[in-house]
């Protein structure tokens, strides 16, 4: 399996990739991970809170399907009520989880999540061997 992450020519660098490549492996679509614990119960005050416990879901997720942030090629995020202080925040815990490995990415603010205590909600494609 061989995934690359290319820059096109006239596109902006960020802290995603435009388009992932990806040829052979397997491929694992994690559905919205949003700050929930095992009983269901939305878990978090702050928006700082249920990030970190939405990225432990899609941790979780992942290695159940075997795979880690690494082979996360697409991340698709919900945001509600979206500010640059939800960004920023956002951008820092998501470079702790995964490092310098910067899938391709879409950020979307929203007025609304399934739950009203809901701030955040983020699904991923990975491609592992």
């Amino acid at each position: 399996m061989t995934v690359q992450f290319p820059t096109p020519e006239g596109l902006a660098r960020g802290s995603y990739s435009h388009v992932a490549v990806v040829a052979g492996g397997r491929t694992l679509y994690v559905s919205g991970q949003v700050a929930v614990d095992a009983s269901g119960k939305v878990v978090g005050a702050t928006f700082a809170e249920q990030a970190e416990k939405v990225f432990d879901n899609l941790q979780a997720a992942l290695a159940a399907g075997g795979a880690e942030f690494r082979h996360v090629v697409k991340l698709n995020t919900y945001v509600r009520d979206l500010t640059s202080a939800k960004v920023a925040l956002l951008r820092e815990i998501r470079a702790r989880r995964f490092g310098g490995h910067l899938p391709a990415s879409t950020l979307v603010g929203t007025p609304a999540l399934v739950h009203e205590n809901m701030m955040l909600e983020v699904e991923a494609v990975a491609v592992v061997e």
